[in-house]
C-alpha cells in the first residue's frame, strides 16, 4: 500500500510512519512547503506527484482553544482543506481516511456517543471538523471518516507528556474530574486506520465500509483518572510523579467549551471493520516508558 499522509509532524501522521513498515505500507508524509491545506488549489498536484493508493488526512488545525480567536485559520484547515484533499483522492480514484474528533458533540448524552446521533459542537475547532467531515463525504463517495478522542503518544504534545513536565516542577496537579473520554494512543490509532486502508482497498463496492466510524481505545476516564494512571505508571518505570487534586471544569476555565461526555461506542468500526483498539491502559505504559527514555537523552 502506497499512502500519502498529509501533516508530517502530527501525533498520528508519526506513528502511521512507524507503524508502516510491519502493516507492508509505504508511508508518504506530506506538509508544507509540499502540501498546504490553506491553498487547495496546490494539493491536486502534490497529491498527483506520489501516485497514492489511498490518502489519510491527519493534517488539522488542532489548537482548541486558539480556534475561538481564529475561526477562519481553523475553517480554512480542518473544513475547506480537508475538502480538497479529499476532491485530489477522488481524482486519483484513491480512497481517503479523514480523521475527525468527538467535539462534533455536544457531550450532554448519557452513554457514548454513536455515529448516528446528533452533532451539536460546542466549539469552532468541533464546528470546524465536523464541516470538514461534510466536505469529504460530498467530494468522495469512497471514504471513512473516523472520529477519535484524548489522542496521547511519545510524539508531539499531548496530555501525557504535559503531565510528566508539570510532575517534574510541582508536587501536586489540579486535572479537571468531571470530562469523561477514552485516552486514545496515536499508535493504535495508526494501526486501526492501516487497517482500514487495507478493507477500502480490497473490497472498493462495499458500501457498509465506507462512512463515519468511531475509533477509540477501549475502556474510559476522567481526565484525572488519567492522570493518576499516568503517573503510577511513570512511577513505576522510575519517572516523576505528582498527587492529582481533582476539581469541576468550572474551575478551569478556557476558551473553548469542551464537552463533558467524551465517550464514542466504536463497536460499528469492530462489525464492519473487524477493528478494536486496545484497552487505554495498555498502550499507556509503553508510552511513558519511551517518554522518560527521550527525556533522558
Amino acid at each position: 500500500m502506497r499512502i500519502v499522509v498529509t501533516g508530517r509532524h502530527g501525533q498520528v501522521a508519526q506513528a502511521l510512519h512507524e507503524r508502516a513498515a510491519g502493516a507492508n505500507a509505504e508511508i508518504i508524509l506530506l506538509a508544507r512547503p509540499e502540501i498546504d491545506l490553506t491553498r487547495s488549489s496546490e494539493i491536486e498536484t502534490a497529491l498527483s506527484a506520489v501516485k497514492p493508493d489511498a490518502v489519510v488526512n491527519a493534517a488539522a488545525y488542532t489548537a482548541v482553544d486558539q480556534a475561538e480567536s481564529e475561526p477562519d485559520l481553523a475553517y480554512a484547515i480542518n473544513a475547506e482543506g480537508a475538502g480538497a484533499v479529499a476532491r485530489a483522492a477522488a481524482k486519483l480514484s484513491a480512497p481517503i481516511v479523514q480523521l475527525s474528533t468527538d467535539y462534533v458533540f455536544d457531550g450532554t448524552g448519557e452513554r457514548p456517543y454513536r455515529e448516528t446521533d446528533l452533532t451539536n459542537p460546542l466549539s469552532v475547532y468541533g464546528a470546524s471538523k465536523l464541516a470538514g467531515e461534510r466536505a469529504v463525504a460530498e467530494a468522495a463517495p469512497d471514504h471513512a471518516v473516523l472520529r477519535t478522542s484524548w489522542v496521547y503518544s511519545p510524539f508531539g504534545k499531548n496530555f501525557v507528556r504535559t503531565m510528566l513536565a508539570l510532575a517534574r516542577q510541582r508536587d501536586e496537579v489540579r486535572v479537571v474530574c468531571d470530562q469523561v473520554g477514552s485516552p486514545t494512543s496515536a499508535l493504535d490509532i495508526a494501526d486501526g486506520v492501516l487497517g482500514v486502508v487495507r478493507n477500502l482497498l480490497a473490497e472498493p463496492t462495499r458500501s457498509d465500509l465506507r462512512g463515519i466510524f468511531h475509533m477509540t481505545a477501549d475502556g474510559t476516564a476522567t481526565w484525572a483518572a488519567f492522570a493518576e494512571a499516568i503517573f503510577a505508571a511513570s512511577r513505576a518505570a522510575g519517572g516523576p510523579s505528582a498527587k492529582v487534586i481533582p476539581i469541576p471544569t468550572t474551575e478551569y476555565p478556557t476558551p473553548a467549551k469542551r464537552p463533558t461526555n467524551s465517550r464514542l461506542d466504536s463497536s460499528a468500526l469492530a462489525t464492519a471493520h473487524g477493528i478494536r483498539l486496545p484497552h487505554w491502559r495498555q498502550s499507556l505504559q509503553p508510552c511513558i516508558e519511551r517518554l522518560l527514555a527521550q527525556d533522558a537523552n
